[in-house]
């Protein structure tokens, strides 16, 4: 029901945005920054994309688990796909899921919300530490 209410008022929103934008600075600038924005926007998730996958692979690399960067890699295809939409309000909240703290806090703030706030990281024993082993286990989520 949320999600609904959502998605009727994100687009009247945006309407709301372009029309006073286009009141104050013109239809023929108003466009153009809808253009520039979609543009530059994709431009810098494309960029950060490159940059988080590349911080994936180094986290394989070493034994960590890469969760955080495959979350940060989902917020950043969420932010990509916010440019793509026409407006200026979305465009704003892609520009935020492009900045890392506030990134990591939606990611944070999400996880919590779904209850699923742990962390773990595996170490593998390395030649400075063979007497380490892996721990094993089994969890499950209690509501």
């Amino acid at each position: 029901m949320i999600f609904l209410i959502f998605l009727l008022l994100v687009p009247i929103a945006e309407i709301a945005t372009f029309v006073w934008v286009g009141s104050r600075i013109g239809i023929g600038l108003t466009l153009l920054l809808v253009v520039v924005g979609v543009v530059v926007g994709l431009w810098l998730v494309r960029r950060q994309g490159f940059a988080t996958a590349g911080r994936v692979q180094a986290m394989i690399a070493r034994g960590e688990s890469p969760a955080q960067g495959m979350l940060e890699g989902m917020a950043l295809l969420a932010a990509g796909m916010l440019f793509v939409l026409p407006g200026f309000l979305t465009d704003i909240a892609a520009m935020l899921l492009l900045i890392p703290p506030l990134r990591r806090w939606f990611i944070r703030l999400y996880l919590r919300h779904a209850g699923l706030d742990g962390t773990m990281t595996r170490h593998p024993p390395g030649p400075d530490k063979p007497d380490r082993t892996p721990l094993e286990g089994e969890s499950h989520r209690v509501d």
